[in-house]
């Protein structure tokens, strides 16, 4: 695939913020690619970043039709930038495309197009444990029209975002309330797709659990409200015994994380058995007070692996453990983000390193 780039203004060098804080700083460039059903995808074009110029009968505003991906640029020990399983997004995207009933693009157009903006915006890259460069490919329905029906025309984009931890506090032990009355998805719904009605969904009772000191909510099913699903935008996991992960089972209402996926596979390898299970919230506050779940942990591209330090229900705080990160979280972030940064070998192929020269090879003016 190739990309053609816009001449860009010069702003000279570049120069972040400290902290960075997450999601809030923006590279210089952005990638888009417009799409319509009479004609498929047009040219790719990698130009200076700015605002999206969409009529205000535009689908996205009216119907919906969004999906976006998140993963992350790592600087390497020596340098080197690399990418970490950009293939997996490619997948992701275009199975939650399929679902929003929009198009799907080529998985190796996909991780080419992360790449080569990547490449060219290397400088912003930030050094330091925790920091990375956030990656988010989104897609929307572009089309004019207040008709209730896919569109016809959509934009692909790209932004990039130089960014420290998701939570502020980094590496620290965090607390989530089991959500009683609202739902984040339903069977046959859309829980298993990245599309932004979900996120949208799930903010009142997110910002409701804010106010009351807690950083997410602990989602449960649509259908009974009994068993566990995600906590806030990430999939959860439980530790039985000091050493068993046990997270809930993929039921279509559940997105299936990235993240979640390499801690699963990486887990055995570290000497920990993994089971994959239908977990009812209460019989899970009952384990941790009694000690036979020792660690709670979230995952997700954006914080990684986080612990959970305490679960709120009713009004009573379980805490989880002595309320710290626990031995298996440690060495599950530890090994995750050693391959992330290129700190150690990648033994599962998971990691991309990317090539300025082969990304302007793709380029032309």
């Amino acid at each position: 695939m190739q990309f053609r780039l816009q001449a860009m203004p010069d702003d000279g060098p570049v120069r972040l913020p400290d902290p960075l804080g997450f999601g809030r700083v923006f590279t210089r460039r952005t990638l888009e690619q417009r799409y319509e059903t009479s004609g498929g995808w047009g040219e790719a074009v990698i130009g200076p970043a700015g605002r999206i110029a969409l009529d205000a009968a535009a689908n996205i505003f009216h119907s919906g039709q969004g999906i976006f991906e998140g993963t992350k640029a790592y600087l390497r020990p020596d340098g080197r930038v690399q990418l970490f399983r950009p293939d997996a997004n490619a997948a992701r995207f275009n199975a939650s495309a399929v679902r929003l009933a929009m198009p799907t693009l080529d998985p190796t157009d996909f991780v080419d197009a992360i790449d080569t903006i990547v490449s060219l915006e290397r400088d912003w890259v930030p050094p330091g444990e925790g920091a990375s460069l956030y990656i988010r490919p989104f897609l929307i329905g572009t089309e004019a029209t207040l008709e209730v029906r896919a569109s016809r025309a959509f934009l692909f984009s790209i932004l990039l975002s130089p960014a420290g931890p998701y939570f502020a506090s980094g590496f620290q032990p965090v607390g989530i309330r089991v959500e009683e009355h609202h739902v984040r998805a339903a069977p046959g719904g859309t829980g298993a797709a990245k599309t932004i009605g979900n996120y949208a969904a799930s903010l009142f009772a997110t910002e409701a659990a804010r106010v009351d000191g807690y950083q997410q909510v602990l989602w449960l099913d649509a259908v009974e409200r009994r068993f566990v699903e995600e906590a806030g935008s990430m999939n959860i996991a439980f530790v039985y015994g000091g050493s068993e992960i046990v997270t809930p089972a993929l039921s279509g209402s559940i997105l299936p994380g990235i993240t979640r996926d390499s801690v699963l596979r990486m887990a055995p390898d570290l000497g920990h058995p993994v089971r994959e299970a239908l977990l009812d919230a209460s019989e899970v506050l009952r384990d941790i007070a009694s000690g036979r779940i020792s660690e709670v942990f979230c995952m997700g591209t954006a914080a990684v692996v986080v612990p959970v330090g305490r679960i709120g229900r009713h009004g009573k705080d379980t805490v989880v453990g002595a309320g710290e990160a626990g031995p298996v979280t440690r060495k599950l972030y530890a090994a995750l983000t050693d391959i992330q940064y290129g700190r150690t070998a990648d033994p599962y192929g998971w990691t991309r390193i990317v090539d300025p020269e082969a990304a302007l090879s793709r380029c032309y003016a």
